[in-house]
């Protein structure tokens, strides 16, 4: 696949997003219109929509007759609620999100907190309702979806993050722990529903999709603090350099950018090299990887 090619597949994909999130979310003047203005303005600010492109490609090696949009639509709802709840004044405190203002500033504090609730309860009530007439399928996806996003996966996750600054005590176990489970579980369930909706769920690849998407998650991460320490906020469209000045332990500063980017890399690699257990023709999908990988911001 040419880098030509697989951007106007990853424009054409992003743009069936787009165009889903204004299906499948209240209209902004759905009373009370200020949360449904909220969380409209917090998901239609940009991004780059990776998650649900990822449920997409892995959908797409095996299509079947159902609709994978409003599974797209809820993995983004769920990321966009907990990038709401990280930038308020009682997490990271964050004023800008992709560019402009984060949603406690456009809004208040109360609103954005009731905004990213609502994101997420929809983001599961979406899932059950959209595909109700394939109950465990809707089941499935459920469970996916609720597992990444819970206690022991993405607000564990954060809540060791919180902790390892609180007590100072970031160790290797913690950082793997935060990572693991703050970032690389949703991807993971990006890549596991796909496989779900798709016409070649098996257990067998459903576990290599597990095993992707720990793997890209992983060094999605990496690449996210090799770029907080490297990029500029104009770029990333958010604060960089908080890690370095909260003095938080990250890969960066654990292994160094270069070694950090060899074990990205890595991971990568090994990602791409597992795409053989879910199709023989995942070139968008392998293309995909090496792109999150190569990514700038």
């Amino acid at each position: 696949m040419t880098k030509d090619e697989f951007k106007r597949l990853l424009d054409e994909k992003r743009k069936k997003v787009e165009e889903a999130i204004d299906v499948y979310l209240p209209k902004a003047d759905t009373r009370p219109h200020i949360v449904h203005e909220a969380m409209l303005y917090s998901m239609k600010v940009g991004g780059k929509r990776l998650r649900p492109i990822l449920l997409m490609a892995a959908y797409e090696l095996f299509p079947s007759e159902l609709d994978p949009m409003p599974a797209c639509v809820a993995i983004e709802s769920l990321h966009t609620y907990s990038l709401i709840h990280d930038d308020l004044p009682c997490m990271d405190n964050s004023d800008l999100r992709r560019g402009v203002p984060t949603c406690h500033k456009k809004f208040d504090e109360p609103i954005a907190l009731l905004a990213g609730d609502a994101l997420l309860t929809h983001a599961l009530w979406l899932l059950a309702d959209a595909y109700k007439a394939h109950p465990q399928v809707a089941a499935d996806l459920v469970c996916d979806l609720g597992d990444a996003a819970s206690s022991r996966k993405l607000i564990g996750g954060q809540v060791e993050d919180i902790l390892g600054e609180r007590e100072g005590k970031m160790t290797v176990d913690r950082l793997n722990f935060i990572h693991a489970n703050k970032t690389a579980a949703l991807i993971t369930s990006a890549v596991t529903m796909g496989v779900r909706l798709s016409s070649g769920c098996n257990a067998q690849r459903l576990e290599a999709a597990r095993q992707i998407g720990a793997k890209v998650g992983l060094a999605f991460q990496v690449i996210d603090d090799i770029l907080d320490a490297t990029s500029d906020a104009k770029t990333m469209g958010k604060p960089v350099g908080l890690d370095e000045r909260n003095e938080k332990m990250t890969y960066v500063s654990l292994y160094g950018i270069d070694e950090s980017r060899k074990i990205a890399e890595k991971l990568s690699r090994e990602a791409v090299e597992l795409c053989g257990a879910l199709s023989e023709s995942a070139d968008f999908f392998k293309a995909l990887i090496e792109y999150m990988q190569n990514r700038i911001y």
